[in-house]
């Protein structure tokens, strides 16, 4: 290991946050990973849409799309600290993929030299692994606020002198300006590295933009990289940002005409779950003031509290409209919704910081514990245990998933091995299972259920498996990136 050369590497920033870094780093890393045995890093990452290594780490769910999309496994040293928000200026702090402490903003900036140091440690061991580290940063790189304490674009900039390519994003508008004003705000030793800026999102004719890309470039000394057309992906979204743009029921000609409500609790979780679904069905967040209508499914979602989003939403009446569903439409719990259908929820002041017992939607025949600070995060595979109408097909055939929560659930009826819960219907089910419909098996039982009992025809999905789906977005990224400079700007380290 010591006389390995330390790996080479490569910096996207960002003018704001959903600029698309995440995606320009995925097709990165897959098109590098032809040459280069490539690693992504994210320093921090604030999410709520995680994902769980095989060795049970959790990170969040870029850096494992990232990985993937390199050919490489997840680990928790590419995404060393991650920031789940809970609520009340108050997030969970994960460090190398383990639980740390709840902490303010406040508090953790108290103590980001010892986050230096994580970030310093994750990198060393990185650098002898691979041969190049795409590494990202969040949100805008330009917060000068926070320059004394900002781990993952200033200072991964400064810890690593690596060159820097700036993303900005045309469809919000003002990217020149974002660009320029982002390139001048940089602190001159990080501003020297920046050798490129990239244009995402853009609509129409490139060489409308052509002017301006040239007086950008005359202005600021730095090359523009290309221009990104607006595209849309078949990988599952990064972060919250995400799920602020999805809205109501769409009418799409090429899905089935079943409408699926997914309650968008203030606390929301692990949303990428049902992004699957989007491809097959109408699929639309309602808010817990919103009336649900008639679906033909509900599904409650993960969420970062438990029993606060089940106290939301008791007190909106939510609740109500749920129950008032049941033999009418199938009702699905993911992890925290999971916990909410049951009859109660005991908390020893671990979730909610006093310790009480509290009611829940009573959907199904199941009781809540939480005991301990502690969080059971593991990828599993279960076989599929649970007869009645939605599972009578496939029972017997095995899915895969990953757990991440706190909290143990007593049920007499499983649905998938020993996890989960199902009422005698068959059409209420609960499970810890993310990813439940990332199976195929799943997603086809369930819109073969939900279309007969609605008398329509079901036309099956044609399947964009996940490497076609970083395949198609290489294409594009190398089709409109100058990939010859940056060749040049990795091969240019010493």
């Amino acid at each position: 290991m010591e006389n390995k050369k330390k790996a080479k590497k490569l910096l996207v920033l960002g003018t704001a946050s959903d600029v698309g870094k995440s995606i320009m780093v995925t097709g990165l890393c897959k098109i590098l990973s032809r040459k280069y045995k490539v690693a992504p890093f994210k320093a921090q990452n604030m999410s709520l849409n995680s994902w769980i290594t095989k060795d049970g780490k959790e990170i969040g769910i870029a850096q494992a799309i990232q990985a993937k999309a390199a050919g490489v496994e997840p680990t928790a040293d590419m995404n060393p600290v991650l920031l789940k928000p809970k609520g009340d200026r108050t997030s969970q702090v994960i460090v190398l993929g383990e639980p740390y402490a709840d902490k303010t903003a406040g508090n953790y900036y108290d103590s980001i030299e010892e986050m230096h140091d994580v970030l310093r440690g994750a990198l060393e061991r990185l650098e002898y692994e691979y041969d190049l580290i795409v590494m990202e940063g969040a949100g805008g790189a330009a917060e000068i606020n926070l320059y004394d304490r900002d781990i993952v674009n200033i200072g991964t900039a400064r810890i690593t002198g690596a060159p820097i390519i700036l993303v900005g994003d045309i469809e919000s508008g003002g990217v020149f300006a974002s660009l320029y004003g982002t390139k001048e705000l940089l602190p001159d030793d990080v501003s020297k590295n920046l050798k490129g800026f990239v244009i995402n999102k853009f609509r129409g004719d490139p060489a409308i933009l052509e002017p301006g890309l040239k007086q950008l470039e005359d202005l600021t000394d730095v090359p523009v990289l290309g221009v990104l057309p607006y595209y849309k992906l078949n990988i599952p979204s990064e972060d919250s940002m995400a799920i602020r743009k999805k809205k109501g029921r769409v009418e799409k000609e090429d899905i089935n005409d079943i409408d699926i409500a997914v309650i968008r609790l203030p606390r929301i979780s692990n949303f990428t779950d049902f992004e699957p679904l989007e491809r097959i069905a109408n699929i639309r967040y309602v808010e817990l003031d919103e009336n649900l209508g008639n679906p033909d499914c509900v599904i409650i979602p993960g969420t970062k509290n438990t029993v606060s989003d089940l106290l939301d939403l008791q007190e909106s009446g939510m609740d109500i409209q749920i129950r008032n569903l049941k033999g009418k439409a199938a009702i699905f719990g993911i992890c925290g919704g999971y916990q909410m259908l049951g009859k109660v929820i005991h908390d020893s002041g671990v979730e909610n910081g006093v310790e009480a017992d509290y009611e829940g939607l009573g959907l199904l025949d199941t009781e809540t514990t939480f005991g301990e600070y502690k969080k059971k995060t593991v990828q599993v595979q279960k076989d599929i245990v649970a007869d009645g109408p939605i599972f009578k097909n496939i029972k017997g055939d095995r899915i895969c998933g990953y757990e991440i929560h706190m909290g143990a659930t007593k049920t007499p009826r499983t649905v998938f091995g020993d996890d989960g819960s199902i009422d005698e219907t068959g059409t209420v089910v609960g499970t810890y299972l993310h990813g439940l419909f990332e199976n195929e098996n799943i997603r086809h039982a369930l819109m073969i259920y939900l279309t007969e009992k609605k008398g329509i025809e079901y036309h099956p999905e044609t399947v964009t498996t996940e490497d076609e789906a970083y395949e198609e977005l290489a294409e594009v990224v190398e089709s409109c990136l100058d990939m010859k400079k940056i060749y040049q700007l990795i091969e240019e380290q010493e």
